[in-house]
């Protein structure tokens, strides 16, 4: 369960065992371990000091093993650290796991939360992420070959690789996971990250919608945890987008708020560690679906929620400062980019989904505000600009790539051969994405690419399942497109 996330649950084992056995070092530990969540929201100082209480207790207990004090001591190490100095703290925690290792080689645990630490400080890493992600993936990957039913590697492998760079290298692990531990909702959902990486809709929808299933099962047993069908849910819409379901995704969307007055009943449901997102997805679920239809009226009306986080109000500006562009609005664009400045370091320190990719999302947003004023020739070089930095440190779960939106500004500012060359490197990065394949064969069919516009055109449909649910223009155009005659088409 600790390996799988299900935090709530594992940490009701852990303090079973603490009560049959109050001299339990470990299970003390393992109480511990379930306060640190280092892909979610780290360590928020409810947490910590419970975390600390813990870890105490577990040394006070005087561990009979050179093992046990080890492994006690990492993450002793961590809770007593500086919350200033995360990065830092979380780098310490991976080299002691990596001496306890070499220390006890045959301690498969000890590997598996080695790779963990190196996975979390390569998260945190602003410098050179795939770099300190492929230092993970060489503890992991060799753990994962020896060990393929530990859900540990597999699951760390899924969250290291979660980038366009590295996604494909953990296709084996995701279509492992789910097997390993079929109650995990978590579980379940995590092979999506991978599927939708590589623009595998149908897979990606099949893995969360066995999420979602489990955790109604898991609602119905009283089982904690259950939040995560927010998550699950968020993948869905997004897929469904994809592949040209916009009836289902609307659905997703329309029933957020009703979703949400559901799970805050659940006993308990506050101490889950995914429903402090739930602002987070009252924003993004409308923004996303109106973003990708290129609904950019409907995006400047959407109203924040109650008490959102921080990084839930810079997610909605962010999605109205692109709106506002390609309405050429420049009061609501500077609006956007203004608010969103004056919140941009708290969310860079709330550990939120955009947060690791918070430069290049401003970048982004200032490109659109240029582009509002018809400030053209400087939109286009910070659009460029927050590409690459998108392409250095990853893209986010859920998002509109960088380079996609820059293709799409080159297009409409007549740049079709620039245009369909960036659409070609998005799509290398973001592939089968219904827009970037638009896109790309549109810009393709206006430069008179006739092989490479059907070709593309034929891509869309494809992925679109013939576009049998989609009402979208796009579809209309290839369908078109391709049913004149090869030699006329243009």
């Amino acid at each position: 369960m600790l390996h799988s996330f299900w935090y709530e649950e594992a940490r009701k084992q852990f303090a079973s065992v603490a009560h049959a056995d109050p001299s339990c070092a470990m299970a003390q530990w393992g109480l511990a371990m379930t306060e640190w969540r280092p892909f979610w929201d780290g360590m928020p100082d409810d947490r910590r000091k419970a975390g600390i209480a813990e870890i105490d207790n577990a040394a006070a207990l005087h561990p009979k093993t050179d093992r046990e004090l080890r492994y006690i001591a990492a993450l002793r190490g961590y809770l007593h650290s500086d919350p200033g100095q995360n990065i830092a703290a979380v780098s310490t925690y991976a080299d002691v796991m990596g001496d306890l290792h070499r220390a006890y080689p045959s301690d498969v645990e000890a590997l598996a939360f080695y790779g963990l630490g190196l996975s979390a400080a390569a998260s945190l890493d602003p410098k050179d992420p795939i770099a300190a992600d492929r230092k993970a993936l060489a503890v992991l990957m060799p753990g994962f070959e020896a060990h393929p039913d530990h859900p540990g590697f597999a699951h760390y492998i899924i969250h290291t690789c979660d980038n366009p760079q590295l996604a494909r290298e953990a296709l084996p692990a995701a279509e492992k996971y789910a097997a390993i531990a079929p109650a995990s909702a978590h579980a379940l959902h995590m092979p999506g990250h991978i599927f939708a990486r590589l623009g595998m809709w149908q897979e990606d929808i099949a893995a969360n919608l066995d999420s979602v299933n489990a955790s109604e099962l898991a609602a119905k047993e009283h089982l904690d945890g259950v939040a995560h069908e927010m998550h699950a849910y968020e993948f869905l819409l997004y897929a469904y987008l994809q592949d040209g379901d916009d009836a289902r995704a609307r659905k997703i969307y329309e029933d957020t708020n009703p979703l949400i007055q559901h799970l805050a009943v659940i006993p308990g449901i506050q101490n889950d560690g995914m429903y402090m997102y739930t602002s987070y997805m009252q924003v993004e679920f409308p923004s996303i679906y109106h973003l990708e239809r290129h609904e950019w009226k409907d995006i400047i009306a959407i109203a924040e929620p109650p008490h959102p986080l921080v990084s839930s109000r810079y997610f909605l500006l962010w999605a109205q400062a692109i709106a506002a562009g390609h309405l050429r609005d420049p009061g609501a664009a500077d609006r956007a980019v203004a608010s969103a400045q004056s919140i941009y370091k708290a969310v860079e320190a709330e550990g939120s989904p955009i947060s690791a990719e918070i430069h290049a999302t401003f970048l982004t947003m200032q490109a659109w505000q240029n582009y509002a004023h018809h400030r053209d020739a400087e939109a286009l070089a910070q659009l460029s600009a927050s590409a690459d930095e998108q392409d250095r440190v990853g893209q986010a779960e859920v998002d509109i790539p960088a380079r996609e939106m820059y293709a799409d500004m080159l297009r409409a500012e007549g740049h079709l051969a620039k245009a369909l060359a960036e659409y070609k490197t998005d799509l290398k990065l973001s592939p089968n994405r219904f827009n970037g394949l638009a896109g790309a064969a549109e810009a393709a069919a206006d430069a008179g690419q006739r092989d490479e516009a059907r070709r593309l055109y034929g891509q869309l449909l494809q992925v679109t399942n013939g576009g049998r649910t989609s009402q979208r223009p796009e579809i209309t155009r290839a369908s078109a497109y391709l049913h004149q005659p090869k030699n006329s088409a243009g």
